[in-house]
């Protein structure tokens, strides 16, 4: 089913299931610990096969349960779900840590590599907004287009916070 009357430039239109994990991913309150665990970490959107909706990208989640058994760097392993040559939206729940205080905040990210089709590169830049709009509380949001530049966690870390982070998922920077 498709979200609402918000539909991009590019015509593109957000899939319900998008927002309800959107908002699942920014409520942290959970009640029980099989809740936590079963909480994304990370997460890909695409567009659907016709280049008419965002909708979830099926397998490319990261559960919180996951980390420390079958994840043992979330970062990394987010890094490694994006396509090499196509674009994607990606939520990121980053863990990260300044001089005063340990936060968690979602990060918008927008993966265009430069491998991507000029055409995909331009219906996923035209789509964006629209998605964004029904993401609303998103603090912070990357633009990327080279992996070199998403492996380096010091670009994260500048969009998080600049010079005042100093770990990132538990990895000192």
């Amino acid at each position: 089913m498709i979200s609402g009357p918000l539909v991009s430039a590019s015509g593109v239109a957000v899939c319900d299931k998008v927002i309800k994990t959107f908002n699942d991913m920014k409520v942290r309150k959970t009640s029980t610990t099989e809740d936590m665990k079963k909480r994304k970490k990370a997460i890909l959107f695409c567009l659907s096969p016709d280049k008419k909706t965002i909708i979830l990208e099926e397998g490319k989640e990261i559960l919180v349960g996951d980390i420390g058994t079958t994840v043992d760097d979330p970062y990394k392993t987010f890094v490694k779900m994006l396509p090499l040559d196509d674009c994607r939206y990606a939520l990121y729940d980053a863990c990260y840590e300044t001089n005063e205080t340990k936060k968690e905040d979602l990060v918008f990210i927008l993966w265009c590599p430069d491998n991507a089709s000029l055409k995909s590169k331009m219906i996923y830049a035209s789509s964006k907004d629209a998605l964004k709009k029904k993401m609303t509380g998103i603090k912070h949001e990357l633009q990327v287009n080279n992996l070199e530049d998403l492996m380096d966690r010091c670009i994260l870390a500048e969009k998080l916070g600049g010079s005042s982070v100093i770990s990132l998922e538990g990895k000192a920077l």
